[in-house]
């Protein structure tokens, strides 16, 4: 038995988010099928980021074990073709059997786009948030510095969470806004809350449109109650980056 890493990319416009729900297609579904069908068994993925319905990925990770003789750095391209094309497995490698893409240690990097101008843009429509009021970036930037460190992020997370323990590290936060339009939220962290990038990306929209101060994050962040955050933005704004996997001394893990 060899248990395989993938690396997978996706458009998340026409799925019901990563895991198998009871109606509706899923990335983890498709890739159930279309591996099961390639390699002759069962085949059950496990990922690392279960998005949420219409999220995209860059580079989402997702392990599964299997007894095929299939070089595993083919597999990628065997699998593509019979995959959507709103689906793409960028790389495929075997890894060690105790290897878990949720349980060891990884930094996360999410982006929030937002196309920041009067008039929408209907090639950007599916993986950028149109917002038409003008947005301070500045003071955007001066609140996302604020959600640095290690906090309680429990008033930046969804109130249909089940998880007890919602302190989280963030290791950067930046707002950046390009020549056309985009301004782009980028977050990294070791572990996130469900929806907590999307109530990341709300709240600093209040902030740019003045609703809010860039010093009411601190305020926002010691209440721990969600509706002191701001509304939580639209799905198709967000993309996930990728996930590095370091080692105990803070180094990459390669393979």
């Amino acid at each position: 038995m060899r248990r395989i890493k993938l690396v997978v990319a996706y458009e998340g416009t026409n799925y019901c988010g990563w895991q198998i729900q009871p109606t509706g297609i899923t990335i983890e579904g498709v890739l159930n099928q279309a591996l099961s069908e390639l390699l002759g068994e069962e085949i059950k993925v496990t990922g690392a980021s279960r998005t949420d319905s219409g999220v995209h990925s860059l580079g989402n990770v997702a392990i599964f074990d299997t007894n095929t003789r299939i070089p595993p750095e083919k597999i990628c391209y065997a699998v593509n073709q019979r995959l959507p094309e709103d689906v793409v497995v960028q790389s495929s490698c075997e890894v060690a059997a105790d290897f878990h893409p949720r349980h060891c240690y990884s930094e996360k990097t999410y982006e929030y786009r937002i196309l920041n101008r009067k008039i929408p843009m209907p090639t950007l429509r599916k993986d950028t948030y149109f917002y038409y009021r003008n947005l301070n970036v500045e003071k955007m930037k001066e609140a996302a510095a604020y959600l640095e460190g290690t906090h309680d992020f429990k008033s930046f997370c969804s109130i249909h969470t089940t998880v007890e323990d919602t302190v989280r590290t963030i290791l950067s936060c930046t707002v950046e806004k390009s020549t056309e339009d985009i301004v782009t939220i980028r977050v990294t962290g070791t572990g996130f809350l469900y929806n907590m990038v999307r109530i990341i990306a709300g709240t600093l929209i209040q902030v740019g449109i003045g609703e809010k101060e860039p010093e009411d994050i601190t305020a926002i962040l010691e209440k721990r109650d969600r509706s002191a955050a701001g509304p939580t933005a639209p799905a198709h704004g967000l993309t996930m980056i990728g996930i590095v996997y370091k080692d105990e001394k803070g180094k990459e893990k390669r393979g």
